[in-house]
């Protein structure tokens, strides 16, 4: 199950980005979803997660109370909310298919990285 991420684009300190995860597979219901980024020059690192109900979610320190992820398996889609965008924040945002949301050993990715979607924080 490949995933397509989009929505990035350029935002300024302080503002806000919503970032898209589309799937094409019937079976989208039944993975659980990381958001991954990867700034230039530094390894890639996670973000944010969900469980398959949605139940469950995970963020990194840097981004809580900041981002909120969200699902709807009807539609196939996994979202990422950011507000208060900082310059840190900058890199290529990537969605995929993961284990599990509970602990760092499940967050790992479950198949292939689709392409991801530039995020650029500036003034």
């Amino acid at each position: 199950v490949q995933l397509q991420a989009c929505g990035g684009g350029l935002a300024q300190p302080g503002g806000s980005l919503r970032l898209s995860c589309a799937s094409s597979s019937f079976v989208f219901g039944d993975y659980a979803i990381g958001w991954f980024r990867q700034a230039p020059g530094k390894e890639r690192e996670g973000v944010s997660c969900i469980s398959t109900s949605g139940a469950v979610t995970f963020y990194r320190d840097s981004v809580k109370g900041r981002f909120t992820i969200s699902r709807d398996n009807g539609k196939k889609m996994v979202y990422l909310q950011m507000n208060s965008l900082q310059p840190e924040d900058t890199a290529v945002y990537y969605c995929v298919k993961v284990w599990g949301c509970s602990s760092s050993a499940d967050r790992r990715p479950l198949g292939s990285w689709g392409q991801g979607t530039l995020v650029t924080v500036s003034s």
